[in-house]
């Protein structure tokens, strides 16, 4: 019962994220990093560019979110270019998995205005960044 999982981070491989419910609900314990995730979640993968316009909040805001995020092991990262495009990271324990998956089907309100506003972006679904 009090065994973790540790899966490597996406960009470095060399540390590891420990999955505990502590740190999962401390990494999703700010409204904006949880839609965020519930968001990625749902869209498969989104770049900062998109979030800074779903969420109407400033690039460095929603990056230093993102990198919360990342650094806590819940997203993987794909550089293309000059862009970073964030995923669901697909190490994470299945017990994380069932937890957002619940969570995204109780609450989906989380993320309507938002995704209302991704499916507005004139320029998705490609290119979606300039």
């Amino acid at each position: 019962m009090d065994k973790k999982s540790t899966v490597p981070l996406p960009e470095t491989n060399e540390r590891s994220a420990e999955f505990s419910p502590v740190s999962l609900f401390r990494a999703l314990s700010d409204e904006l990093r949880l839609t965020t995730l519930l968001l990625i979640r749902r869209e498969k993968e989104l770049c900062v560019c998109e979030l800074t316009e779903a969420f109407e909040a400033s690039q460095p805001k929603v990056s230093r979110h993102l990198a919360i995020l990342r650094d806590s092991g819940l997203v993987a990262t794909e550089r293309r270019g000059q862009w970073v495009y964030y995923s669901i990271n697909p190490g994470l324990p299945i017990w994380v998995l069932r937890v957002l998956d619940e969570t995204a089907a109780h609450n989906q309100a989380l993320i309507f205005a938002p995704l209302a506003k991704l499916r507005a972006l004139a320029e998705r679904p490609a290119p979606r960044c300039p």
